[in-house]
């Protein structure tokens, strides 16, 4: 790993904007070797893909690199500078030799043109294949990246395809021409555990096999401890930190690194809060920061939760009587043969699913893409109307409620969306969309007291009076979670059903919104439905998990007991598939 690829020397890369020039990066230095697998860590905002852009040359209009040099060493050992090269002589080192996967396949991807295609194009234009050969090594590519069925995908839509499989064909398009250097943006972020770490192995073994320089830029110090050698960790566009994996795991010097080790919900113990940022290091007005001395253990012990009192709780919680039950719910969907056909078959994505949920508990939901858990929250709402079987809330069947009563009933039961940004309406002011359902029910007196409610609320989650005329995508990811979130409790609910609410974010914004769901539960005495595919994330929440697959429970019960001695074989694959971060190093 001693022979050098890509060095990057004193990089900084500014945007101009109506208020001026802002520096998205400052002095960005490091080394790549051939064979070596590097992990740029930090959060949204802190400069990671900007760097990537910068070394593809690929930035908006609006971007300029300020300073700096990019050095790629040929296979002669010569030094090129990149930001030297004319535009015309860039085009054929990008792809060539430096290539990209970018953060989401399905906007990364052309709607229009077959997924074959689209790699195949790359093959003709760099390569200089014909069309039958660009067909085949495609195929051959599609093979290579474990896509099913290669020769039928080649002629799919990205549409058609699932999440993983679209990050596949981004891959195969990547490695098409053979790069020395492969930079792959989130390549796994909000994917399923099981997904994310086939997606790993599969880069892992490229880049051994191929000897690439790999470049994996991600939030999740998890991912990274599974495929990198070292280490760069990014803040506010500067490097912070850069070592070995092993060392940034096991000696991290920077706060900030402490921080998003910590962020991260422990498999190992049971915390009632994740330790986040601020308990680290505290910004100053200035730009800098003040360090907070602590170290990651000592964080996690201090939130710990005594067995005892877990026992306790949990106790209190199942004496009392239910508040939801769901009785042998199936949700099922008609197969039709063609457009006005007949009904040849069903996808049962909810096949006689049956639980109680108690007053003040948290029941986790978690399982892959596909499994139903989705599918099962929105039919407890009745989003989706289910096919057969009952949900009975607070003793009334909510399954056989109609028009206004069923209206009335669901303002005390809520949901809060994956996806914040579709969730509102990007035209309407922030704070008349928490005070819109109140308006819809009735809530309070006048428009000027609800007013005086919705600030209140965004107040009680984090935002403030002064962006209550802000539109959604004046918002960060977090911020608009948190406007989602006073959404929902602006109805006074008794009951909350959370679908995927943190799969995209960092895990730094992720860290405060589950203590904030939490906060809100021990004020408000919620009752929580708690559904995702991260499998720490769920054991963190809840008080029961279940672990669902194919439309049925696989098995329910105490987190802890699932985590520790697993009895469906899908659930250990669940288990195993999480990335080991924290927990397989010496904390």
């Amino acid at each position: 790993m001693s022979s050098p690829l890509l060095e990057i020397k004193n990089l900084s890369t500014d945007f101009t904007t109506e208020a001026g020039k802002i520096a998205a990066i400052s002095d960005v230095t490091f080394m790549l070797n051939r064979g070596e697998t590097i992990g740029i860590v930090g959060e949204s905002g802190s400069g990671k893909s900007v760097t990537a852009l910068s070394i593809m040359r690929l930035l908006a209009k609006t971007a300029t690199i300020s300073s700096g040099e990019i050095n790629f060493y040929n296979q002669e050992n010569r030094a090129i500078n990149l930001l030297s090269l004319p535009e015309e002589e860039m085009r054929k080192y990008r792809g060539n030799e430096l290539a990209m996967i970018f953060q989401e396949p399905m906007t990364s991807l052309n709607p229009v043109l077959s997924c074959g295609k689209q790699v195949a194009e790359a093959l003709i234009l760099h390569k200089k294949l014909s069309k039958p050969d660009a067909r085949l090594r495609t195929i051959e590519l599609f093979e290579k990246v474990k896509l099913p069925r290669a020769e039928k995908l080649f002629d799919s839509y990205p549409h058609q395809i699932s999440g993983g499989q679209k990050q596949r064909v981004m891959i195969a398009m990547a490695i098409s021409c053979d790069p020395a250097v492969l930079i792959a943006d989130e390549p796994t972020t909000a994917l399923d555990v099981t997904v994310q770490a086939s997606i790993i192995e599969l880069m892992h073994q490229i880049q051994e096999e191929k000897k690439m320089g790999l470049l994996f830029i991600t939030h999740d110090l998890g991912v990274v401890s599974e495929i990198a050698n070292r280490v760069v960790v990014m803040y506010n566009g500067k490097i912070v930190e850069n070592g070995t994996t092993e060392n940034i795991f096991n000696n991290p010097q920077h706060p900030y690194t402490k921080a998003l080790l910590a962020c991260r919900p422990p498999l190992h113990k049971k915390l009632y809060r994740l330790p986040t940022i601020t308990d680290f290091m505290k910004e100053n007005s200035d730009g800098s920061f003040t360090e907070i001395k602590k170290s990651v253990e000592e964080s996690l012990t201090n939130f710990e939760i005594d067995k005892e009192e877990i026992s306790k709780h949990h106790h209190q919680l199942f004496a009392q009587e239910p508040i939801l039950q769901v009785k042998n719910l199936c949700t099922w969907f008609p197969v039709r043969n063609g457009l006005f056909g007949k009904t040849t078959d069903h996808i049962k994505a909810v096949n006689d699913v049956s639980f109680d949920v108690y007053p003040g508990e948290t029941l986790g939901l978690v399982g892959e893409s596909g499994c139903g858990k989705t599918t099962l929250g929105r039919s407890i709402i009745r989003l989706i109307e289910p096919t057969s079987g009952q949900v009975i809330f607070k003793k009334k069947d909510f399954s056989t409620l109609e028009g206004r009563e069923l209206r009335r009933m669901r303002k005390h039961i809520q949901i809060i969306f994956q996806d914040p940004y579709s969730s509102l309406n990007p035209r309407m002011a922030v704070g008349k969309a928490i005070m819109e359902p109140m308006q819809v029910h009735n809530l309070y007196d006048n428009d000027e007291h609800r007013r005086n409610k919705v600030i209140e609320l965004m107040e009680r989650v984090s935002l403030n009076e002064r962006q209550f005329n802000r539109l959604p995508h004046e918002f960060s990811g977090g911020q608009r979670q948190r406007i989602c979130i006073a959404r929902a409790i602006a109805m006074q609910p008794e009951f909350i059903i959370c679908d995927e609410s943190v799969s995209a974010l960092d895990v730094s914004i992720q860290a405060q919104v589950l203590n904030l769901l939490n906060e809100l539960k021990r004020d408000f005495n919620f009752t929580y439905i708690f559904i995702s595919h991260d499998m720490s994330v769920v054991k963190f929440m809840s008080d029961r998990m279940i672990v669902m697959n194919n439309g049925k429970i696989e098995e329910i019960g105490d987190p802890e007991e699932i985590y520790t001695s697993p009895k469906s074989e899908y659930t250990k694959r669940l288990i195993d598939a999480i990335p080991g971060g924290v927990s397989s190093f010496q904390l």
